[in-house]
């Protein structure tokens, strides 16, 4: 199966009715053909680990096509020269999110494409600095806390980009951060605490927020 033959089955799953619903959450349709996560992963577990194919995929800048790359891709040979080629493509929140959980995370420059894409001006590769800390922050059980104190310099350093996607990883990254370990919780409220009442508007939105969770839920243990 090559990615002619993906297109040609994905195209019938899509819908006009799809693509405005993805709309409505702010996704990026340009390029979108209105198919459902659910079919995409029925594909990506039919066609396994194929970084070829993943490649092509990423190639035909079908929106749809480019998530199911991100699932396909083989970790073991997506280098930082790939990565960072990817995640300059990114056009949407919800390809950068993918790109980041699905394969960013499994890859062994991920911490520190972590740091250098949240320093990047674009919005969606800084997005996906921030979308790739808090995947570390749920995905990377053996780091230590002290890795995350360079994430927590950078999501103050970054508080004040209001745009929205960018703060939104922010902020997601500051939470899933504090949700780590008891420890983490208490640097990432005193994080939240000075971004609550700083002059900027998106970094007290960031602050606020994150303290709203933080009240609402304690802190679990995570597994090993």
């Amino acid at each position: 199966m090559d990615a002619a033959d993906i297109l040609a089955r994905l195209r019938p799953l899509g819908s006009e009715r799809n693509r405005q619903g993805m709309a409505r959450f702010g996704i990026n349709t340009a390029r979108a053909l209105g198919v459902g996560m659910v079919p995409l992963r029925a594909m990506a577990r039919e066609t396994g680990r194929d970084h070829a194919l993943a490649l092509a995929l990423w190639e035909t800048g079908v929106h749809e096509a480019r998530i199911l790359a991100c699932m396909t891709a083989d970790p073991a040979r997506a280098d930082k020269a790939l990565l960072d080629a990817w995640a300059a493509d990114c056009d949407s929140w919800d390809v950068t999110d993918q790109f980041c959980n699905k394969l960013a995370v499994k890859c062994a420059p991920a911490w520190e494409l972590a740091d250098s894409w949240s320093l990047r001006e674009e919005e969606f590769v800084r997005r996906a600095g921030f979308s790739l800390m808090a995947q570390l922050a749920v995905h990377d059980r053996t780091a230590a806390d002290e890795a995350f104190e360079p994430c927590l310099e950078r999501i103050v350093l970054m508080s004040g980009d209001g745009r929205n996607f960018v703060k939104k990883a922010v902020n997601w990254a500051l939470r899933q951060i504090g949700k780590r370990s008891q420890g983490l919780r208490l640097r990432a409220e005193a994080v939240a605490g000075e971004l609550a009442g700083s002059a900027s508007q998106s970094a007290r939105w960031i602050g606020r927020d994150a303290l709203r969770e933080f009240a609402a839920r304690p802190v679990r243990p995570r597994r090993n």
